[in-house]
């Protein structure tokens, strides 16, 4: 009976998570981000590609169902209920099954997740990512180095086991969903984040 509430959560977060705001924003205004900027189905390409009022939009519900599927999670199992219906609807933005399993890279679920299920370590790390983005501009960097900086403050703070497992987990996932940032970042042709979109 405990398997099968672990697999109702696991499907309803990833259902819930394939529901990748960017692209369903984008097709308001008949655009695929995907097609353009950076290629990537999140917040950032989103900004550039279609302006604030998009990025907005998809802030609000890549955070909401990060959080719902977290809620779920947790009326029907707990804390680990939470982790997995958080976790599965970030696999469902990474590789969303509404859009051909081509979706976003989960930064802004995957924050809103971790501030569900320990509110002071996301904290901590978005410190973290604020501190690297204010002084390079780099959001991609900033991700990358927040996400090294997860389960490492999860082990300082002395989290339980499964929180650090999941922040070794989340940070791996990260961190490869972030593999063409690296290598423009290594070529040092990354752009920087920039206000120009309307």
């Amino acid at each position: 009976m405990t398997i099968i509430k672990f697999i109702f959560i696991a499907i309803i977060g990833y259902l819930l998570g394939s529901v990748n705001t960017s692209l369903v924003v984008g097709k308001f205004y008949s655009v695929d981000v995907r097609k353009h900027g950076s290629g990537n189905a999140g917040i950032t390409n989103t900004y550039r590609t279609l302006g604030k009022s998009a990025a907005l939009f998809v802030l609000v519900g890549d955070v909401l169902k990060g959080v719902l599927s977290c809620l779920l999670g947790y009326l029907i199992a707990g804390k680990t209920g939470a982790i997995v219906g958080g976790g599965f609807s970030i696999i469902g933005h990474n590789w969303p099954l509404y859009f051909g399993f081509k979706g976003g890279k989960g930064v802004l679920t995957s924050f809103a997740v971790m501030v569900f299920i320990d509110w002071k370590l996301a904290g901590i790390v978005f410190i973290v990512f604020l501190i690297i983005f204010l002084l390079t501009k780099y959001v991609s960097l900033s991700s990358i180095i927040g996400a090294l900086a997860l389960p490492i403050t999860a082990i300082l703070l002395n989290r339980d086991l499964e929180v650090v497992i999941f922040s070794v987990l989340l940070s791996l996932i990260l961190i490869a969903r972030h593999h063409s940032n690296i290598e423009r970042l290594l070529k040092r042709t990354e752009p920087k984040f920039s206000r120009k979109a309307g």
